[in-house]
């Protein structure tokens, strides 16, 4: 519900998805009203309320998804796929969620996830340090070859057939492809410091 560059944070998702060519219905799951208010007033459904004990801090996100199947259901319909869009990912290009239904179907893939590429040069174990590429040889950016390249799973867009999810309860199963977004589209709001990264970000692209 917090404001981000004059909309509450939420909003922002369910435009993109309202602004889709290719999304059937925009279903948003929750148990506050004030949410439900605020997405109906977006153009969102809310059919149904999430309950209590789907609503918690440590909720995993695919029961909650497994839920809203099973409601959707009970009340007629019944999707092929599933297109999770997570409202603390709100910098979407226009175009991008259709791009990413697109790739899906056309790999014939059960599931996909957005990502971006990431250059970082990454260690592990602070107690026995250990490099994940080799620091002999440091590679520049231009020079990693096509396989050796590292993707980041951003939490935008993910894709996940039904039956896939019934089968497996994971939004990733099957045969899963990636799609890969841009830097500033991939951050995700988890703390103040990335709220104001992405009020940045939004901040420039509006003005742009």
């Amino acid at each position: 519900m917090r404001t981000l560059c004059g909309k509450p944070l939420i909003v922002w998702t369910i435009e993109a998805a309202k602004a889709s060519c290719r999304l059937g219905r925009v279903i948003v799951s929750t148990d506050d009203e004030e949410i439900a208010r605020i997405s109906e007033h977006a153009g969102a459904e809310v059919p149904f309320r999430r309950p209590a004990e789907l609503a918690q801090d440590a909720t995993a996100t695919e029961p909650v998804m497994l839920h809203a199947l099973q409601a959707m259901e009970e009340r007629g319909y019944r999707p092929d796929a599933i297109v999770l869009l997570q409202p603390t990912s709100p910098v979407r290009r226009p175009g991008a969620i259709d791009r990413a239904i697109d790739l899906f179907e056309s790999r014939k893939a059960d599931a996909l996830l957005s990502v971006c590429e990431t250059h970082h040069f990454f260690w592990r174990d602070l107690q026995a340090p250990s490099a994940m590429y080799d620091y002999r040889d440091r590679p520049r950016r231009q020079d990693i070859a096509q396989s050796d390249r590292w993707f980041r799973e951003n939490g935008s867009i993910y894709i996940t057939s039904a039956p896939k999810l019934r089968e497996f309860r994971n939004r990733l199963a099957g045969a899963i492809t990636m799609y890969v977004m841009s830097e500033e589209e991939s951050w995700e709001i988890d703390s103040e410091l990335d709220f104001r990264v992405v009020e940045a970000i939004m901040t420039y692209t509006l003005s742009a």
